[in-house]
């Protein structure tokens, strides 16, 4: 092959090293985060490979908008053989003893664990989320490797009460076979950790399909899979453009040898998911979008919902499924309550470089976020809706940044109590009585989670019970963890939990065995 031009180092922090080549009209890159090399290819059948086409798509970071690295580009060529690949493995693969999955899943928690440093970098650098959000995030998705290795040996059947004498009935649980999973960019760790670790706790394969803004951190992940020792085929992941995505996406949902699809992400391409799966009657797990109510009654601890409110809304930016989008507070106390969280974002949000100390708010995924919340500020204020903080751009910092912004007197006509916000902005709702929040929370057609803010404990049951979602804080705004069933109802999602005991269930085919004459 003909070299076109030499190496070249990119601009980068320390400790992320970044060196490109050109080959004629196909690029090379490599990336190196503490000295540790990190995968940019397809990993098919317990192997990095380049796409089948040989093309590739930039990863960036949103921080910067500087170039990072090029990633192997996937398609339906590259799918077909991972399908191949992990349904030729499941055949071997789920009749592994469960304690032997166990003890791999163990392994990879720490693993994990031991990669923290590496990990949380390559978050920051590719989503943008401050460094320690970050090495939270690491632990939240090796967590589920660790629950999941616990519940590996305990996937249980049932005997069932004799209704004839001479006959006996057990149900015992299988894995469905190959999943196809697809995560989202938000946490790029975190959602593929919580549909991988179950799906492998019961013997089933994964073709995983990341974010294509963010696939370095599941690539990442998958070297430690592949240093684990996982067995050849059982995972295996695509990384895609924007380009290929679509056409990645529909041929999991309908191929036949894929049984199952795990999609997290926004609710209209869920719908595309769910209509394309149709036909194969598959098992479809949908966790999508949100529009999350932050009710404060009058008899609530202002401080707690005030502290409450910036954990649940401005982490990661605003930018999660659960984070509180309409904010609505009783008369009472809602002129004070504006006040308190106007001082509170002025004095603790820090925007910058997720890299940088102290910065707990950083960019936007990409400028058309940032677009986003432009136009949400731009129709509320015409509607009559006051900046109380915040409302504008931080072109100082890069095109990817929002200030972090509290508007007062939203109402239900306005796109902002509407939409899944999905940025730095709580906008402030206001209500006279109990039913009225209860209206107004279960207004919308989604339902992921919701929180309320009460010293009353009959109150706390009454509308705990009356909200229309999935999960409730109840005096509490940051709930998610291994241990619990993640997931909503109407147009937030269908099919199982994620986590928690339940979260392997989507992942199990039920087999009733009657034997008679006994």
């Amino acid at each position: 092959m003909m070299l076109c031009s030499l190496s070249t180092i990119v601009r980068s922090p320390s400790n992320v090293q970044i060196s490109t080549s050109r080959y004629c009209s196909r690029r090379i890159s490599t990336l190196n985060v503490n000295s540790q090399p990190i995968a940019t290819r397809c990993y098919i059948d317990g192997k990095f490979t380049d796409a089948s086409r040989g093309g590739t798509f930039p990863v960036y970071n949103p921080a910067t908008g500087e170039h990072v690295v090029d990633v192997s580009d996937g398609d339906v060529d590259d799918t077909l053989n991972a399908i191949e690949a992990a349904s030729t493995a499941f055949k071997s693969y789920k009749t592994i003893l469960p304690r032997e999955r166990s003890n791999l899943l163990r392994e990879l928690y720490e693993r994990i664990i031991e990669d923290i440093g590496t990990l949380s970098q390559l978050i920051t650098i590719e989503n943008g989320k401050p460094l320690r959000e970050a090495e939270g995030e690491v632990k939240y998705g090796a967590s589920f490797f660790r629950w999941f290795s616990e519940e590996a040996p305990r996937m249980y059947g049932d005997a069932i009460p004799l209704i004839v004498p001479t006959r006996r009935q057990i149900t015992i649980r299988q894995p469905v076979g190959v999943c196809g999973l697809i995560t989202p960019w938000n946490f790029p760790l975190g959602m593929l950790a919580r549909k991988l670790a179950a799906a492998l706790s019961t013997g089933c394969t994964a073709v995983c399909k990341p974010a294509e803004d963010t696939p370095l951190t599941a690539l990442r992940l998958i070297q430690l899979i592949d240093e684990v020792g996982f067995p050849r085929g059982v995972v295996n992941l695509i990384p895609s453009s924007m380009k290929n995505t679509s056409s990645v996406g529909k041929l999991l949902c309908e191929d036949l040898r894929v049984p199952h699809i795990s999609f997290t992400g926004s609710t209209d391409v869920g719908k595309i998911l769910l209509h394309q799966s149709a036909p194969y009657v598959k098992r479809v797990s949908l966790e999508l979008g949100g529009n999350a109510p932050f009710i404060v009654f009058d008899s609530a601890d202002l401080d707690s919902a005030v502290k409450g409110i910036l954990a649940g809304k401005f982490r990661a930016s605003g930018q999660t499924c659960v984070c509180p989008n309409r904010v609505l507070v009783q008369t009472a106390v809602y002129d004070e309550f504006c006040r308190k969280l106007s001082i509170a974002m002025r004095d603790q949000l820090i925007v910058g470089n997720g890299r940088d100390p102290g910065v707990n708010i950083g960019p936007l995924i990409n400028e058309n976020a940032v677009e986003k919340m432009e136009s949400l500020i731009k129709d509320a204020k015409e509607k009559g809706a006051r900046i109380l903080h915040g409302g504008t751009r931080n072109n100082h910092l890069g095109s990817s940044f929002y200030e972090p912004t509290l508007i007062s007197d939203v109402t239900e006509s306005m796109s902002v109590s509407t939409s899944e916000i999905f940025g730095p902005i709580a906008a402030v709702t206001r209500f006279d009585t109990e039913d009225d929040a209860i209206e107004i929370a279960n207004s919308v057609s989604l339902g992921l989670a919701g929180y309320f803010y009460t010293q009353s404990i009959s109150q706390a049951f009454r509308v705990a019970e009356a909200l229309e979602v999935g999960m409730v804080g109840v005096n509490e705004s940051m709930f998610s963890s291994e241990t619990i069933p993640f997931g909503g109802v109407k147009m937030s999602g269908t099919g199982g939990r994620e986590g928690g005991r339940l979260g392997a269930d989507e992942y199990l085919n039920v087999k009733l065995i009657a034997i008679g004459n006994v």
